[in-house]
């Protein structure tokens, strides 16, 4: 079997791991800003840089394979010295998306904790900035603020790997260099899908929930819980974000086993109407052309009668039921349910069967 040593303890691999996943799974803290789990090593920010015993330069962790017998050391004086000017250099360009910021939408905040741990603060070489925000975006879901963009294209990666999009790319080269959509476009005018993979993806908040940074003010502790989308029947595992019983956001679940961290608009986005004030609270029934309020044993007694009513005039096959995505997953299997065990059909049907 195959070892490499890493800071002096041997571990066997598998043909085709990197030194960055080996050492990963050894529990090592090698830090990294371009690389995702769901991507193709990129190898951009170097910051995952080891000793590799017999080369003369570190080596990028992310994109070396493990070979047998290798040596490696993951964080000698040297190497973290070596962090720490990457470090600075990356915060100098865009210092604003260094700042721990708790108002940013959720986004991951990876830039800024790497700030922290490598105390760099932008001032050791101060320069000229790159990326150009786009407030006139006008779209309701992702914010744009390239203020805070490195350049690591983890936005644009995942567009184009992941959902075969290619709604985003790269222009122009050094401190010109610009996230952008086809012509320098909106997004809602480019072939972008509102996936939010791009958000989730990104490690310095230049991408952002829309939505969910509206909730940041508000009172109370954010708490996740662990759900399925109704949506239709792939079943992607969500993690739902509520602030004081009231949801705020919704994240795609990156261990999720049919969705690894995809969604689509509807799941990403679509969740504002649970709490729209619009939602019925009571039944309504009809009297005299109009939908007025009623209790529940009316409401119950009026469908009955109108079931029964068109059975005995047209026959069991004249019910039909179509069950909603928005409502939960129990809801559907009643709707079925009622239909097949209390009709003997089976014409069932659901607005967001996939």
């Amino acid at each position: 079997m195959s070892t490499i040593t890493i800071d002096g303890q041997s571990v066997p691999f598998e043909d085709g791991e990197t030194i960055y996943e080996v050492s990963r799974r050894l529990e090592r803290d090698v830090p990294t800003l371009c690389y995702d789990d769901r991507l193709e090593a990129f190898g951009a920010c170097r910051l995952c840089v080891v000793e590799l015993e017999g080369a003369r330069n570190p080596v990028a962790s992310c994109t070396t394979m493990a070979a047998d017998g290798m040596v490696v050391r993951t964080a000698t004086e040297a190497i973290e010295r070596h962090r720490k000017t990457l470090m600075d250099l990356v915060v100098s360009e865009n210092p604003k998306g260094a700042r721990i910021d708790p108002l940013r939408g959720l986004a991951s905040q990876e830039l800024a904790h790497l700030a922290v741990r490598y105390e760099s603060d932008g001032s050791r070489f101060v320069g000229k900035q790159s990326g150009t925000s786009r407030p006139d975006d006008t779209n309701p879901m992702i914010l744009r603020d390239y203020d805070n963009c490195i350049s690591c294209y983890r936005c644009v990666r995942v567009c184009a790997e992941r959902e075969g999009d290619y709604a985003i790319s790269v222009a122009n080269r050094g401190f010109e260099t610009q996230i952008t959509t086809e012509f320098a476009g909106l997004l809602e005018d480019s072939d972008c899908t509102f996936c939010g993979q791009c958000v989730q993806t990104c490690p310095t908040g230049a991408l952002g929930d829309l939505r969910s940074m509206e909730a940041q003010d508000q009172p109370g502790e954010f708490e996740k819980t662990r759900s399925i989308c109704p949506y239709c029947g792939v079943g992607c595992s969500v993690d739902i974000l509520t602030k004081n019983e009231k949801i705020v956001g919704v994240q795609p679940a990156m261990d999720g086993p049919a969705n690894l961290g995809a969604l689509c608009v509807k799941g990403q986005f679509g969740w504002d109407w649970v709490d729209s004030d619009e939602r019925l609270t009571q039944p309504l029934v009809r009297k005299d052309g109009k939908l007025v309020p009623a209790s529940w044993e009316e409401a119950w007694e009026r469908a009955a009668k109108g079931f029964k009513s068109v059975v005995e005039k047209h026959g069991r096959h004249a019910v039909y039921a179509v069950a909603s995505g928005r409502a939960p997953h129990e809801s559907a299997y009643s709707v079925q349910k009622f239909v097949r065990y209390g009709f003997g059909t089976n014409y069932v049907d659901n607005c967001s069967r996939a």
